[in-house]
């Protein structure tokens, strides 16, 4: 039987899960009315879950995640609570909560949500617990993975549990850094998925205004007089396969309540039209900025967020895969090599470690664009330092040209507008990328650019 600590200061409540748990005979319950006591139970005892309450005096059930996850304790806790704060709910998920429920709860649902945190717990712990036996050729689904050229542990793991999520029909929530590769994975769990022998359609959510989105997505009904020609939308053309929503952040605030209604429902209305309408879609959304931050509590709807961060997959940036820079380095200047012709064995033992250094704010497309310039530029048969951008060899070392002017005899203001320069060149001179980069805003750039 399964350990559950339930952690509530109304012993109503805690008396009534005791028995219902004890009766399914699945589980062992044991209950604490006295929150400060949790940490000390923690500490000389384990459990395979935990039902957690949020409101209680003295010590909340915020404060007894926090220090749960502060102290590694990843044991899988559902939040079970009278508190209907979405925020809250948000920041729980954060920590990594398993599931927020709103008091009172069905008893098969809570059996649901208590089983399937459980049996994710187990296979992360199997896992991590075997890094070094886990490998790509232990997926069912390994061809779907195939554009991801990496080694790293972390991405072999990823790809393990996105095979799993891509099981359910559940919405996924794909988030990192520009150019990680998030619409690739997203694809890679449609085809490991029920629905791959059906559409897969990937959309930019920025790219079109709020005026026409509508319409294009959610479809169209004609004009109120029912003159104008039916669009069905994209929605509708993709019924039974994969939407994958990217930059969902653009997407104004009634279109996130609309979207949210479709994850939840799987209901939708058409322009020009209160009939509701029906499909079969599995939506992957993703964003490269953290949805959770302060930035978006106005413009971000707290309810869509929570119910994507129930799944929610972070790819990690090419600064945290330093492993995967030389097998990708040497992908490209393969390319390159077909491309120009040029005879080059490969790259010297310094060029990789300089590579390894760099930061990659566009990440696998920096590392692209390095490699074909450093290609460009060579004139022996191997790949040397020498053969580096004077921007890029100046970005991870200001005294590598030998030009470089001393930092500590530049005045801030100079360093700070030389940096703000560099961020911009990187983003193809689009000054909205590289304010985002920057944490700034785009007047603030520009009053950096004019000085």
């Amino acid at each position: 039987m399964k350990k559950i600590l339930i952690v509530d200061d109304d012993a109503a409540v805690t008396n009534y899960l005791m028995v219902f748990l004890v009766q399914t005979d699945l589980f062992e319950p044991t209950v604490m009315n006295d929150s400060p006591g949790v940490e000390a139970l923690l500490e000389k005892d384990t459990f395979d879950a935990i039902i957690l309450d949020m409101d209680m005096p003295r010590v909340s059930g915020m404060d007894i995640l926090s220090a749960m996850r502060g102290k590694g304790d990843d044991t899988p806790v559902v939040i079970l609570t009278g508190v209907s704060d979405v925020d809250l709910a948000v920041k729980a998920m954060k920590l990594g909560a398993f599931d927020y429920l709103i008091k009172p709860v069905e008893d098969d649902k809570l059996l649901d949500v208590l089983e399937r945190a459980i049996e994710q717990s187990v296979i992360e712990k199997t896992i991590d617990d075997l890094p070094q036996r886990l490998k790509r050729e232990d997926l069912k689904h390994e061809a779907a993975f195939e554009p991801f050229l990496t080694q790293d542990p972390g991405m072999i793991r990823l790809f393990h549990h996105a095979e799993k999520i891509a099981l359910s029909d559940l919405s996924i929530f794909i988030w990192g850094e520009s150019g990680t590769g998030k619409e690739t994975l997203a694809r890679a769990i449609h085809e490991a998925s029920s629905r791959s022998n059906n559409l897969f359609a990937a959309f930019d959510a920025g790219s079109l205004d709020p005026e026409t989105f509508a319409p294009f997505f959610f479809g169209q009904a004609g004009d109120w007089s029912g003159s104008q020609k039916k669009n069905p939308g994209l929605l509708e053309r993709t019924n039974h396969g994969t939407i994958f929503l990217n930059n969902i952040d653009k997407l104004t605030l009634p279109m996130q309540v609309r979207l949210k209604r479709l994850i939840q429902k799987g209901e939708y209305y058409r322009e020009n039209s209160t009939k509701i309408m029906n499909v079969d879609v599995r939506l992957i959304v993703s964003s490269t900025q953290d949805l959770t931050s302060p930035e978006y509590q106005e413009t971000f709807s707290r309810d869509l967020l929570y119910h994507l961060m129930v799944n929610s997959i972070r790819i990690p940036p090419m600064r945290e895969r330093v492993a995967d820079i030389p097998v990708l380095a040497k992908l490209f200047l393969e390319e390159e090599i077909e491309k120009t012709g040029k005879e080059i064995k490969g790259f010297s033992d310094e060029f990789l470690n300089v590579l390894k250094s760099y930061s990659f704010p566009n990440n696998v497309q920096d590392l692209r664009t390095i490699i074909e310039s450093a290609v460009a530029n060579e004139t022996t048969d191997m790949i040397q330092v020498e053969s580096l951008s004077s921007y890029i060899r100046k970005k991870i070392d200001p005294d590598m040209t030998g030009t470089a002017e001393p930092l500590a005899s530049k005045k801030l203001d100079s360093v700070i507008r030389d940096h703000v320069l560099r961020m911009l060149e990187l983003s193809g001179n689009d000054r909205d990328k590289a304010a985002k980069e920057l944490g700034i805003s785009l007047k603030k750039l520009g009053d950096i650019l004019d000085s």
